[in-house]
Parts: C-alpha cells; structure tokens; sequence
C-alpha cells in the first residue's frame, strides 16, 4: 500500500513514500521533538518510547494510520491460525522450545516426558503478555530480544501420565513451567528465529530470587521463616499480562496466585477470603502444596502476601534481581501500562482481573531523568495509588490509597501504608471505589494526550442474587460478552485526579440484540495494545466453558480485531485455533512485525484437560494431527513486506 505523508500527519513532504517510510519519518520527527537531546539515550529502546510520549504531544500530529487496508477474515472452528490474504502466521517459539542458555539446550519431547531441569532452561506453558526490546540501534526491527510471560500449567499435557503419581519432581517441574522467559532473536532472509545460544537468554521461575521494594517490604506480614526480614522473595507465578518502561525493563504481572495457595485447618482470615485463599481439598488443579510448604498456609501464613505484585526484570542483564514493586499495590494484576505525564512523573494503569474488582492507577513521586537509567529504575518504588470511581454522570475520580485518609486508618483494620498495600482490595472496598466486571488489559492511546481504553472480559454474575446490579460503566446485568471502556485524563494529564469516561464498545452479536459493536461482532475482549501507528488491537477470551453456550453460538474461535478508535469499525485480522485464547502483543518499531500468542489450544473447559481429550481437540502447531498441542508464540508478517494492517 502507497500513502502520501500528507494524508496522515499535518506535515507536507513527498506524496510519493511507502507506508513503512511514512512510520519511520513520522516517528523519528516525533522523538526529536519530545526528547531533544535524550533521543540517543534510549535509541536501543524504541518499544518503550511510545510510553515515554503518552500524554505530551509535541504537536497536533494525526493519527499515522486513518484506515485498516485489509480483508476482514471470517469467523472459524478450524484448527489453525488464520490471517487476511497476503499476511503469513508462523508458530515461532513454543512451550517446550529451549531458550538458548548456551550448553544447556535440552529439546522438547513430545511425550512431555521432560524433567524438571530440562523445564527450567524451556519455553513455559501457556505464553501470555510479552515485549519485543531491540538490540541494535540500525537493526532495531531485526534483532531483539523478546520477554513473554508463561501464566499457568495443564498437568494433563505437562506430564505423560497427568497428574497421578503426585511427586516432588512433579511440582518442581510444574513451577519451572510458570514465570518468564527471555530470549534473543533476530530475522535472517525474511524469517525470525531463535538465537542460540544467547547471553541475554533466561527463564525465570517460582525459585528465581526477588527483591521487595516500596512500603510492603520488612512488613510483619511479609515476614516468614525463611525471610525474617521480609525483604527477599523467591519467584513469580501465575504471570499474565505485562508492560514496559521507556528506560528498557520489563513488568510482569502476578494474576491468579491464590490458585495456588491453600489452607487445611483454622479459621480464614478476612484476608484470606478476599483474596481467594482456598481449602485444601478444592485445590487439585496445581497440588503445589503437597511437597512443597511455600504454599501450605497452616505453615506458611504470610507467604501469599509475597505474591500478587509486578515484577520489574531487566532483560538486558541476565544476572540481574528481578524487583517486586509494593508501592503499586496487591492484587490480581493483569497489566501495568505504563507513561510518562507531561510533569516527568510515571504513571502506571491496572486491573485487578476479578469479578466485581477495580481499576488502578499509580503516580510516581520522584520524576524521570533522561540518561540516569540507574535513578529511573527506583521510579515505581514510591509514589501513590489510586482506585478508580467511575460515576453515574460520564464523570469519574481517582480515589488515592493513603494510611490515613479516607477511612483508612487503625480503626478500620490498617495499621501503615505497608499494611494497607498488602491489603488492597480492602482499602479499595474502604474508599468506595466502583465494582468492574473483570479489568484486564489497559491502553494508553499516544495519539489522543490522556485517553485511556480498558478491557472488561465479562462478569455473568453481575446482578444475580447478592451481587452488585449494573451501573453506568458496567451497563448490563449477565454480562457474559464484556465491553471496553474508556476514559479521558483532565486536562490529557496523567497525574490528574478527574476524568471523564464512556463506553466505547458493548461486545456482543448486533444481529443479535447482544451489542453495538461496529463491524465484526467479537465477546470477551481481553488483550488490548496500541501499535505504535496508533491502530487499537483487541484480542479475546471466551473460556472453553463458554464459548459452546447459546449466547456465543455462532461465533467461532476465540479472535484478534483492530480499530482505528476515530473510525470506531472493528475488522477481524486473525483466529485461532480450537479451544485456545489469542493473547500477548508486541510489535518491531516499524510495524513490520506482529508478535501473538496462542494459549492453551485443546483446552475443554472441563476445568481439567486429560492428553488425549485435549489432542481430541487441538493438535496445533502439528499439522499432522498427532502431537499434544503446545501453547506458543506466533509471528506474522505481510508479505510484501508491508506494514501490519496496511
């Protein structure tokens, strides 16, 4: 596709510019005129400077892509990738796939009869968010590292006989197959590959040591036999979506931690329920705590209060201690979208991807400094969170989390802001913060200054008996589709305390009655990324369990759509295959290169998947039809070489 530049920014030079020149002009003019002289110091770090621009726009610069250019795929049930005419999909990295620590490069067995070493130095299960970091300055779309999180495990396809004969081996390899993984790649003839081996090359698990930073960390309640001070944290788990920094680092998000976790005798405490801490004889999807006491509450108590942060992890050094920011609050994180106010402070966006949980927002205290990469990486350290209020009236609040304010004091139950941190959810419940229908994934868009998307899965219980009925922002009762919800900061500032908010999509069959989407009808948005030519993609996740119910009969494999947020006509660019969830977006700085992830195709929705009945169901990437399906990522490239959407 030709465009002339004149189209697509409120500059004027040649008419006669390819899309991908276009993008490399437009985005360079934009750092020059943002960043000045710190332009040098993240040259190797394009992907973040989308962030480092959010909500300062140097000049009234239009959207770079006005319009989606390609064929709109149909929905499907196959049991493949599909993409639009002239685009390729690659299975490129896949759970299993070793990462490339040099001399340690054990491959995958199709049996999954590999041990739990072998598991720490391979590609986890079930990939999740991921980012692409470039590695050279003149090959910044050609050779980078790419860092991707591993959410949870199946044991059904983890290990050869399931989960019978329980042993320690069993949980070991379990946990190496959670966490993150790091890897280094670059484009060779046309195609990416894996390099190997590497020396950013790193998997990151449950037993890689962690520092606490931020009020939380020497707490009383994060203090544990092994840790008497409550300063050193072993491992990450349950890692779903991410973010990333314009100073190179990458946040992973702790999800769904309470899973893991389990109490056999005594009473819960109020903590414990909030949070989801479950009895011993409901936990048999990890079965963690039969041989290993980190996650048997009776004699770990405080242990779950190590969990539920974003991590910071420097991919660029793989010696480094990966950082649990407290200072961001406890919860369920799905994401943390991060930008730099127009004021030089960092402001980071959150859900907590539960039902009838809330959406966050965390401002710096201490501002970024170009070229002091050491300074910046304190910046989520200390600052405030706030909780979000979304009023009746299109208008909405951020409610700052602060000992002492608010309600929230000794009296209610908080004894420091450390405490309050490690309890969250209930400081958020204290400020009377508005009850979501699943927050997951957030968007800052970098071509409207302060304009903010959230994705909200769905929430079936909204309005059944003694829960929370619709309001304004969570419109409908049963709401098995989701919406996307979006709000302005006042003033387009990111460290405002107002802002105004609407609805800009009910997912749902139109032809139905069930939305008002315009376009391809979708359910269940879920990962959610701006490109950086400003195209809006949405990814879904409708659970096995749902996805053959009547409300989504006829809408196929769960999918991947854009849209231009002006035009507001979503397009359908990709499905997958069955039983999966189509998550995790990265992009190269030239938008050349989309990275996807497929999650646990062969998935049943019988809450535990046996080999064979997931095989029954999905063999993907094995075209031959034989192999137990591996979760993996996905590059997709156009053709021509074009950019992604053109």
């Amino acid at each position: 596709m030709t465009r002339s530049l004149q189209e697509n920014t409120s500059t004027n030079p040649s008419d006669n510019m390819t899309m991908s020149e276009v993008l490399d002009l437009h985005l360079s003019r934009r750092k020059i005129l943002k960043l000045g002289g710190v332009a040098s110091a993240i040259a190797l770090l394009p992907s973040a400077f989308i962030s480092e621009r959010v909500f300062a726009a140097p000049f009234n610069a239009s959207r770079i892509m006005t319009s989606l250019n390609f064929t709109s795929v149909p929905l499907s049930t196959s049991d493949n990738v599909i993409v639009p005419q002239g685009y390729r999909a690659t299975p490129f990295y896949l759970w299993g796939d070793p990462v490339g620590i040099e001399g340690n490069s054990p491959l995958f067995k199709s049996d999954a009869s590999n041990n739990s070493t072998e598991q720490a130095v391979q590609a986890g299960m079930n990939h999740d968010g991921m980012a692409y970091f470039p590695l050279e300055k003149d090959k910044e779309n050609e050779h980078g590292l790419l860092v991707m999180n591993h959410e949870y495990v199946d044991n059904g396809l983890l290990f050869p006989d399931g989960d019978s004969t329980w042993s320690a081996e069993k949980v070991k390899k379990s946990q190496n197959a959670m966490g993150t993984s790091i890897i280094e790649i670059k484009k060779k003839d046309g195609e990416w590959e894996v390099v190997r081996p590497s020396k950013y090359a790193r998997r990151i698990t449950p037993h890689t040591p962690m520092q606490l930073t931020g009020p939380a960390r020497g707490n009383k309640l994060m203090q544990t036999a092994a840790d008497p001070k409550g300063e050193l944290v072993l491992g990450t788990m349950q890692n779903c979506a991410n973010g990333e920094t314009p100073w190179g680092t990458y946040l992973t998000c702790e999800e769904n931690w309470s899973d893991i976790f389990v109490r056999e005798s005594g009473e819960f405490t109020a903590l414990d329920k909030r949070y989801g801490i479950m009895k011993k004889e409901k936990e048999d999807k990890y079965r963690w705590n039969e041989f290993d006491d980190r996650f048997h509450t009776d004699k770990t108590p405080n242990e779950p209060h190590r969990f539920g942060w974003v991590v910071e992890i420097d991919p660029f050094d793989p010696t480094s201690t990966p950082v649990k920011h407290t200072a961001l609050g406890r919860f369920k994180h799905e994401g943390a979208m991060l930008g730099i106010s127009d004021d030089g402070h960092a402001v980071v966006y959150m859900g907590d991807d539960q039902r009838f949980e809330y959406i966050y927002k965390f401002v710096s205290k201490e501002k970024y400094i170009a070229n002091d990469r050491k300074h910046n990486m304190r910046l989520l350290s200390e600052g405030t969170l706030y909780v979000a209020r979304f009023n009746e009236d299109g208008s909405g609040e951020w409610l700052p989390l602060v000992y002492g304010e608010n309600g929230l004091t000794n009296e209610n139950g908080f004894e420091n802001q450390g405490d309050l941190l490690i309890k969250t959810r209930l400081a958020a419940d204290k400020v009377g913060a508005t009850k979501m229908d699943r927050p997951e994934w957030i968007a800052i868009d970098p071509y409207q200054k302060g304009s903010v998307y959230c994705t909200l899965t769905n929430n079936s219980q909204r309005g059944s008996e003694g829960k929370a009925g619709k309001d304004a922002a969570n419109p409908r009762d049963k709401n098995v589709f989701g919406h996307i919800i979006r709000w302005q900061e006042s003033e387009g500032k990111g460290t405002a305390s107002k802002f105004t908010w609407d609805i800009f999509a009910l997912a749902g069959n139109n032809q139905k009655g069930q939305g008002n989407i315009k376009g391809d009808a979708f359910g269940s948005p879920d990962g959610l990324r701006f490109a950086p030519n400003g195209v809006l993609w949405v990814q879904t996740d409708v659970s096995s369990s749902t996805i053959n119910q009547k409300e989504y009969e006829g809408m196929g494999n769960n999918q991947m759509l854009a849209v231009i947020p002006e035009e507001g006509q979503f397009k359908r660019f990709l499905t997958g295959p069955k039983g999966c969830e189509i998550t995790g977006i990265a992009f190269t700085p030239d938008n050349k290169t989309m990275f996807i992830n497929i999650q646990h195709p062969g998935e049943s929705g019988s809450g535990k998947t046996n080999h064979l009945e997931a095989t029954a169901i999905s063999t993907w990437p094995d075209a031959s039809g034989k192999s137990r399906p591996r979760s993996g990522t996905v590059v997709i490239q156009k053709e021509d070489g074009g950019v992604i959407g053109s």
